[in-house]
């Protein structure tokens, strides 16, 4: 008797532990490319000349990653108002396989960029990321070498 009794406390206490509350867990990221990433500098290697831009500084470029799509926008702090003024933005769909990331750019507010994949090799350590690679729509006579320099937003 006294083990059928404890074998259905046992039972009624594993049935308690599996019951749902209702309230759903948040999902951590697949990958650790997953969340929202401010642009910090970008360096652009064309044709000999390197530019580096500081997106700190009177700009804001963000990236935006989910688990199926990327996109980005980028404007200027100043409201349009001055010869800074600048807008743009798109995204699409990638891939990540190890650290090859692969965005196949959609949208874009600059429709020739539309319709073209871009490979870059992803590294994280800690709250930054870099994505590196090249650049190429020949149309547009670019082929260029673009590093971009990321910290997640918390």
């Amino acid at each position: 008797m006294k083990i059928k009794i404890a074998t259905i406390i046992i039972t009624i206490a594993l049935m308690a532990c599996s019951e749902k509350t209702g309230q759903e867990t948040p999902k951590s990221p697949t990958n650790s490319a997953e969340g929202t990433w401010q642009l910090q500098t970008g360096t652009l290697i064309e044709k000999g000349d390197t530019v580096v831009t500081d997106y700190t500084k009177n700009r804001s470029f963000i990236k935006i990653i989910n688990g199926t799509h990327f996109a980005f926008i980028h404007h200027d702090l100043n409201k349009g108002k001055d010869s800074t003024a600048v807008f743009g933005a798109g995204g699409g769909r990638y891939t990540l396989k190890d650290s090859l990331y692969t965005e196949h750019l959609e949208y874009c507010s600059d429709r020739n960029w539309e319709g073209h994949d871009f490979s870059f090799t992803l590294s994280i350590d800690a709250d930054t990321l870099v994505q590196s690679g090249v650049e190429i729509i020949e149309s547009e006579g670019i082929n260029r070498v673009n590093i971009e320099r990321y910290i997640k937003v918390r």
